[in-house]
């Protein structure tokens, strides 16, 4: 989040305490809570859920090993019926590493297939389902939040 609000990369501990923070992109202000991904973390997440507008999952896209379950946990979200109806971005992070996944690798990894509802931006009352979209992203670089985000708009 640091380096998305200031610029600046700093090296983060895993999240053990609920962060949040306001990040501006275009027109829209988005209040981002960091709630972590370890075990602990994920048990407090659907406290949130009645408050949220759209859930950002990330997807740390050079730790393979994590797939699997990072995939399960993704897909339980997806099968929340208390927030069926929320546009949910996927972040595939890390991609400036030379030993990340592919687009098409966390497709296939993390079944995303039917999940997808596409990135042109298509009017909410056209699509099959809530709006979902991967996006390959790098912190480091600075690639792919400004789209994934603006993307992320359209359906808040």
């Amino acid at each position: 989040m640091d380096l998305l609000r200031y610029g600046k990369l700093k090296q983060h501990q895993p999240t053990f305490q609920t962060r949040s923070t306001a990040m501006k992109f275009g027109d829209v202000t988005f209040t981002v809570y960091d709630l972590g991904g370890h075990v602990q973390a994920r048990r407090v997440w659907r406290d949130y859920f009645p408050a949220v507008d759209a859930v950002v999952f990330v997807i740390d896209a050079a730790e393979r090993e994590a797939f699997e379950e990072s995939s399960q946990e993704l897909h339980r979200i997806l099968s929340d019926e208390d927030i069926s109806e929320v546009p949910v971005l996927i972040l595939g992070n890390k991609i400036d590493r030379a030993d990340a996944a592919s687009y098409q690798e966390l497709i296939d990894s993390f079944r995303l297939c039917m999940v997808l509802t596409g990135k042109d931006g298509k009017p909410r009352e056209s699509l099959p389902s809530r709006p979902a979209e991967l996006f390959m992203t790098s912190l480091v670089g600075k690639q792919g939040y400004g789209e994934a985000f603006r993307w992320l708009s359209r359906y808040i």
